[in-house]
């Protein structure tokens, strides 16, 4: 194993170095290889995310099944194998690896795949289908178009058609693909002038929505579900003028320069409104996330990225910052039940603990259960072809736990895991966004 006689382990807080994708080593294929070879050996000899991700699998596979029985035996071609099935899930640096910075060995797997597949897009560029399913800034303009949204939704619910898809385009025909709306949120919405800041300690106390692709055009009702319960606690509630992706998709792919554009359009009108007195909020995990850690990684000394940064909240994490100022409504008229609640991984690696849980726990009479496993779907692992089967595998731990949990409600954060749950789980049952189930439980 990589490092021997080097100590076992770290029990020193975890440290996040920038992403040096600028530097003229970053995308050199020999000296990533030899990273790569470096941590795969450190892995081999570890083994402790095996029950994550199939990127752990897939390499201790390939490591067992070769001549040596160790990483020297495995085709340097075969890495790619490995990098494939990563998602950038991130809970292997946050919940299991022992070698993360600053120990010596300074193992960042996520971020090492990513620098793989930021090579591999450079040099080799990427499948159509991979750039339409990263694009969802085009896919959302064209899909929400009224006639061609209502096509899409049908052609979505069609069997044959859905064949079609998976030979032609290598969208699996099984896999939830989301409805598209043509009343957008960003059509349709509408703030309420009434209103005045009430600023805490460290809220503000009004928030501009980043409505984010996902819950502008799929679902915009989770957007409109958070600004009715931001109105109810008398929170002024705005949106930025102009809005592009957060760039989470283009990151997954490797396409950097595709985030940079796409961060050039968002920082500045987030950083005008945190000029303004505004606390940034959005509702999709991987969003936030993007904000939170990426995009300051990729750009550490941008200070408009750092102001956006300290400024943007998940939903939930916002109330219960509400809730400890005093000034969080409590005035719930329906309880929940019993609540299967699946963390969502982006939402972990904020690292502010189950706010969302915290939050629903203060309705009267309902009882939340954690579900803390990934759910496999990433946004587009689970549509593609070749990896939507292995995907509803990671799943499966999950609709295990949301079966026996016998539950009234089953929710995530993230959206698209509630979907992944539901083709789980094939009941006929859908999941309901916390913010839904919030909404419900104020009566509003």
């Amino acid at each position: 194993m990589a490092g021997s006689g080097h100590r076992e382990g770290s029990l020193e807080a975890p440290t996040r170095h920038p992403l040096n994708w600028k530097d003229s080593t970053f995308h050199d294929e020999d000296d990533l290889f030899a990273e790569l070879e470096r941590v795969y050996d450190i892995c081999h000899g570890c083994r402790r995310c095996v029950s994550l991700c199939n990127a752990f699998p897939t390499l201790f596979d390939l490591v067992d099944e070769s001549d040596t029985m160790e990483v020297d035996g495995v085709a340097k071609d075969d890495y790619w194998k490995v990098v494939d099935h990563c998602y950038l899930c991130d809970l292997c640096y946050l919940t299991k690896c022992p070698y993360v910075p600053p120990h010596e060995w300074n193992v960042d797997f996520p971020h090492l795949m990513l620098r793989a597949k930021a090579v591999h897009f450079k040099k080799h560029g990427t499948s159509v289908r991979n750039r339409m399913l990263s694009n969802t800034d085009l896919v959302g303009r064209i899909g929400s178009i009224p006639v061609i949204s209502q096509g899409i939704n049908a052609a979505n619910n069609s069997k044959p058609v859905r064949k079609l898809m998976q030979a032609v385009g290598g969208v699996h025909s099984e896999a939830t693909l989301p409805r598209f709306e043509s009343n957008t949120f960003r059509k349709h919405f509408q703030a309420n002038d009434s209103l005045q800041a009430d600023p805490g300690e460290r809220t503000r106390g009004k928030v501009a929505i980043f409505a984010t692709c996902y819950c502008n055009v799929n679902e915009p009702h989770i957007n409109d579900d958070l600004v009715a319960v931001l109105e109810h606690n008398r929170i002024p509630v705005t949106m930025a003028p102009k809005e592009r992706c957060c760039g989470m998709p283009k990151l997954e792919l490797g396409d950097l320069e595709a985030v940079a554009r796409a961060k050039d359009v968002n920082i500045p009108q987030l950083a005008k409104l945190v000029d303004e007195g505004w606390d940034i909020v959005g509702a999709v995990p991987s969003c936030v996330l993007m904000f939170k850690q990426e995009l300051p990684l990729m750009f550490p000394d941008d200070e408009d990225v750092r102001k956006v940064q300290e400024a943007i909240y998940d939903p939930f994490e916002y109330l219960m910052l509400r809730h400890r100022e005093g000034k969080l409504r409590t005035d719930f008229n329906q309880t929940l039940g019993k609540v299967a609640y699946h963390v969502a991984c982006h939402q972990r690696v904020q690292k502010i603990g189950m706010k969302t849980r915290d939050v629903l726990q203060l309705i009267p009479k309902t009882e939340v259960v954690p579900v803390e496993r990934c759910s496999g779907h990433d946004g587009t692992y689970a549509v593609k072809k070749e990896f939507h089967e292995i995907s509803m595998k990671i799943a499966r731990p999950v609709v295990n736990r949301v079966k026996e949990a016998h539950a009234d409600h089953y929710t995530s954060d993230c959206p698209m895991a509630g979907h992944q749950i539901e083709n789980g789980l094939r009941d006929g049952s859908k999941p309901e966004h916390p913010l839904s189930l919030l909404r419900k439980a104020y009566g509003i």
